[in-house]
């Protein structure tokens, strides 16, 4: 598993808008890379919603906050649409980006785990959050950030 000071695996996956997403060009911003297990399930709904209702803080913290998943574009999309995250969600269906980040072991693996990186400005991980509890990961990774 990567940890804190481990540079960004670089990557391309298509956006739940059909863009393609490529990391190395969102250099310059802090980046939350969230992998979370299934678009629209109860886990993966709460945890979004937590994100969606705190981004006031991370836009001030001028984090981005982008969403991983198995999950195909259409499925991102309608879940993205569902809640109104206004934050991409990434579909990563070779399971590629999740094994370069250690958010699965195996490209059999059926949902990556609940795993999130926070990447600084210049592509390096900053924090890596591997105990996740979907109720509060979004207060917990603001309180790290606003308590620097």
């Amino acid at each position: 598993m990567l940890k804190a000071g481990d540079a960004a695996p670089d990557f391309i996956l298509p956006g739940d808008d059909g863009a393609q997403v490529e990391l190395s060009s969102l250099r310059g911003r802090r980046i939350f890379l969230w992998f979370f297990p299934e678009a629209d399930t109860p886990g993966c709904s709460l945890e979004g919603r937590g994100l969606r209702d705190h981004r006031e803080y991370f836009d001030q913290s001028a984090i981005e906050v982008i969403g991983i998943s198995f999950d195909s574009v259409a499925d991102n999309a309608a879940f993205a649409r569902k809640y109104n995250f206004g934050f991409r969600l990434l579909s990563d269906i070779t399971h590629a980006v999740a094994l370069a980040y250690g958010a699965c072991d195996s490209l059999k693996a059926r949902h990556p785990e609940r795993i999130s990186f926070l990447i600084d400005a210049s592509g390096r991980i900053e924090r890596v959050y591997d105990r996740v509890d979907p109720r509060d990961h979004a207060a917990q990774v603001l309180a790290g950030v606003l308590g620097e």
